[in-house]
């Protein structure tokens, strides 16, 4: 089985002890580490894959912090480096009854920015990992040049790449600014993940059929649009694949998204799969892979945080076989 590298942010949420009061209401905060690319990252290695994050962190307590719940959940932590120039990201977020979410972030900028194109190691990848980016780390700065250097020299070696855009406004400086890094980097990826609620934004078509095509550009092989609790589709350049949701108590989103496509990737990573072989898997085995990740999701809404929040392995197939 290949390897799950991460490259982005990995930050704490404060996570607040009391739901249906804004940000500013909040009394107290519980922390917990996070960071989508983090929490993927984590999720491949709670169900049992191999997995890395490439990241930067502040000389803090925070950093401290975030690497002993990395290497605690069983991630490799060793190409993630250390600066004094700035501080580790931070993250405060109010829930609403049902547990959706509203973010106030940190970084101005936050270590993991300053990681450089030259940092990255062309010889830590081979034929059968995957990389996974989200779009919050894509933002003019060292790390976006980081990313491209990083995607680049996994494709040289036969890998396999997922963009999840993971759309997080209040970071950017305008929605511009973000839909049109997104749209400079979809072209990049083999597997782009994207929401119900961010189709529109990134690709300007009112449908869903037209929107799902826009984003079938470059290298793009498959798109996985989720639907939160109705579930997932799977879409290749001739075909669609589609799965129901699974209903659990929700006590906090947080990390759901993270947590499925880590299912997904974990999946991949199971099959060996590869750019050649991607869509022929996808069309083989599409049933089992979003049954998998579909409970990955839901299970990770059950607990407070992201990766604090993850489900074994074991879990999710308990509830994906009892829910058949």
């Amino acid at each position: 089985m290949g390897t799950l590298f991460s490259i982005g942010e990995v930050l704490i949420d404060f996570i607040p002890q009391q739901k249906g009061v804004a940000l500013k209401d909040v009394l107290s905060f519980e922390r917990a580490p996070g960071g989508a690319p983090a929490n993927v990252a984590a999720a491949v290695a709670k169900f049992g894959g191999r997995s890395a994050l490439i990241s930067k962190l502040g000389i803090d307590a925070f950093g401290d912090f975030l690497l002993d719940e990395l290497n605690r959940a069983g991630v490799e932590t060793g190409y993630i480096l250390r600066t004094k120039d700035a501080n580790t990201g931070l993250a405060f977020v109010s829930l609403t009854e049902s547990g959706e979410r509203d973010f106030s972030f940190y970084r101005n900028p936050s270590a993991d920015l300053l990681l450089t194109a030259e940092e990255i190691d062309s010889g830590w990848f081979g034929p059968g990992d995957i990389l996974h980016f989200c779009s919050v780390d894509l933002v003019e700065s060292p790390m976006k040049q980081a990313h491209k250097k990083a995607i680049q020299t996994v494709m040289e070696n036969k890998g396999l790449v997922s963009f999840d855009p993971n759309v997080r406004l209040p970071l950017w400086e305008s929605p511009q600014a973000c839909r049109e890094a997104i749209r400079e980097f979809l072209p990049l990826a083999h597997i782009v993940k994207v929401s119900d609620e961010e189709l529109e934004f990134i690709t300007g078509e009112s449908t869903v059929d037209a929107g799902i095509s826009a984003l079938f550009v470059g290298n793009v092989k498959a798109v996985v649009f989720t639907k939160g609790a109705e579930g997932a589709e799977i879409y290749l350049k001739n075909a669609k694949h589609a799965s129901k949701g699974y209903s659990v108590q929700v006590e906090d989103t947080t990390g759901a998204g993270d947590a499925f496509i880590g299912g997904f990737l974990y999946k991949l990573l199971e099959r060996k799969a590869v750019p050649g072989n991607l869509e022929a898997i996808l069309q083989e085995h599409y049933a089992d892979i979003l049954a998998f990740a579909n409970g990955s999701g839901a299970l990770a809404t059950t607990g407070k945080g992201a990766i604090s929040s993850l489900p074994t392995k074991e879990r999710v197939l308990n509830l994906v076989v009892n829910k058949k």
